[in-house]
């Protein structure tokens, strides 16, 4: 007696599915990633300057962060609050000038972070120099 198998496992495998699946992943990282750049802080740093804007003459606001986390405004102690509230006044009074950030080797991220903040909010441009 001849007995036949009627069912033959079929070995090929479907990729149609998959490609659906990377085609679905591939828009979603296109998207998710052109949505981050808005959030970005308004960062410059020293080196990528324009040739074609003349020097300033006025005297620069730098503000360093030591090793401890404590800041300085050209010289002066500051805290935070001092320097958001001469960010404002200054940026009331001028509209528009420029921060450096001067860190510490071993300043704590949060102290630069934190300064930074400040610059984004207020829309001014901060300069961020080689730590020392």
């Amino acid at each position: 007696m001849g007995l036949k198998k009627r069912s033959k496992v079929n070995p090929e495998f479907s990729m149609s599915s998959l490609t659906d699946i990377i085609f679905l992943l591939l828009i979603f990282f296109m998207l998710t990633s052109s949505l981050v750049i808005p959030n970005a802080l308004n960062l410059n740093l020293p080196g990528k300057s324009n040739k074609n804007t003349p020097p300033s003459t006025e005297q620069p606001n730098i503000v360093s962060v030591s090793s401890s986390g404590k800041y300085t405004w050209n010289g002066s102690s500051v805290s935070i609050r001092d320097i958001e509230s001469r960010v404002r006044d200054i940026k009331k009074s001028k509209g528009k000038f420029n921060l450096i950030l001067s860190p510490s080797g071993t300043a704590p991220n949060e102290s630069v972070v934190a300064i930074m903040d400040v610059a984004y909010r207020w829309g001014i441009n901060a300069t961020l120099v080689d730590p020392k």
